[in-house]
């Protein structure tokens, strides 16, 4: 297994070779930033040291390494009050011949039924055609990812992995792109805390785009009208990024454990969001806690976006989840973006359910 890591490690290497034929891309993977499973949104996103279930395939994959038995999850969840959906399934197998665990995971986010009326214009007379409705299609504007990933425990205290990833943005008929990278993670269990990090696309990400032009019919000549040319394809590279995390848990009892995490994005595009930054670099904290009795409810909170604009000033946006735990079912929700300047852009919630075999 030690070999496939290096392979995998060799494959995704060649997007470096072609950062010179391509443009940076900000914001090019953001989409997966949503994450897995509802207990990580309840409690901020904060989850790097944290997850040690199937989700941690994209948290930090080092976490695969303490899944036992196999496990299977689902996820949706809605954003700007429902125009985006997002769905993500997964499932965990940990491997009887060796020490290590393996998985597999799908991410689709995506803005599904939008009308294409680009024939349905009648530009001679300058008016819809008869019949509009006939003319008008629908297209989805969607972002998808497939991890696989492996995890192993070196020893008690350290373990590590890493996830092959492939991309696909899909804009209806007029444009698709291809995009692959790695993803690397490491969790250490210390007495004080455990301590975790994953880098997110290692390798750089390469991006190819390919563009549709007789998608756009004979719109040639309205964009030469407008002095413009029809879109074309271009590739696209995506900086690495760093997730730091550090988790505790306190025993109040023999029924009731609290959970505390604490997580830091580093990110390197010159982003210049109202975040923290420094230089290029981008700080986003993620803080979260939760609240578990006897291994069957637990409650959550967090606070992310931390962010510092000229009108409204600082804000951060809180989040509120809960889970419950029955028989082999973990049945998790979270709910954010019911204050700060998020607010605005309507509320997130998001249910997953988890089947442990």
């Amino acid at each position: 297994m030690n070999r496939l890591l290096l392979a995998l490690l060799f494959f995704s290497s060649f997007p470096l070779l072609s950062n010179a034929q391509s443009a940076q891309a900000k914001y090019g993977n953001d989409f997966l930033r949503t994450g897995s499973g509802a207990r990580a949104l309840g409690m901020g996103s904060a989850h790097v040291a944290l997850a040690n279930d199937v989700t941690a395939a994209y948290w930090n994959v080092a976490g695969l390494a303490e899944v036992q038995t196999p496990q299977i999850m689902y996820m949706h969840s809605e954003r700007f009050s429902g125009i985006v959906g997002y769905d993500y399934g997964a499932a965990a197998l940990p491997l009887k011949t060796q020490d290590g665990v393996v998985s597999i995971s799908f991410f689709r986010q995506g803005v599904d039924n939008i009308a294409n009326t680009l024939n349905a214009w009648d530009r001679e007379r300058d008016a819809p055609k008869g019949n509009v409705e006939d003319y008008i299609t629908r297209f989805s504007a969607a972002d998808m990812a497939v991890f696989f990933s492996y995890a192993r425990q070196q020893n008690e205290r350290i373990s590590y992995g890493a996830s092959a990833k492939i991309i696909h943005h899909k804009l209806g008929p007029f444009a698709q792109a291809w995009g692959y990278s790695l993803d690397v993670g490491v969790k250490v269990k210390t007495e004080f805390a455990d301590v975790g990090l994953t880098i997110h696309d290692i390798t750089t990400m390469q991006k190819m785009w390919d563009v549709n032009e007789s998608a756009f019919g004979d719109y040639e000549a309205q964009f030469d009208s407008l002095g413009a040319t029809l879109p074309t394809g271009q590739n696209e590279y995506v900086l690495p990024s760093v997730k730091l995390g550090a988790s505790k848990l306190f025993k109040v009892n023999t029924d009731f454990v609290v959970s505390a995490a604490a997580d830091v994005d580093l990110l390197f595009e010159n982003r210049r969001a109202y975040y923290i930054n420094v230089g290029e670099m981008s700080i986003e904290p993620h803080l979260g806690a939760e609240a578990n009795y006897k291994d069957v409810v637990a409650l959550r909170a967090g606070v992310t976006d931390f962010i510092t604009d000229p009108i409204s000033g600082f804000s951060v946006s809180p989040t509120l989840g809960m889970g419950l735990q029955l028989s082999s079912f973990v049945l998790d929700y979270g709910f954010t973006s019911f204050a700060g300047a998020s607010s605005d852009l309507g509320f997130t919630h998001r249910i997953s359910l988890r089947f442990d075999f």
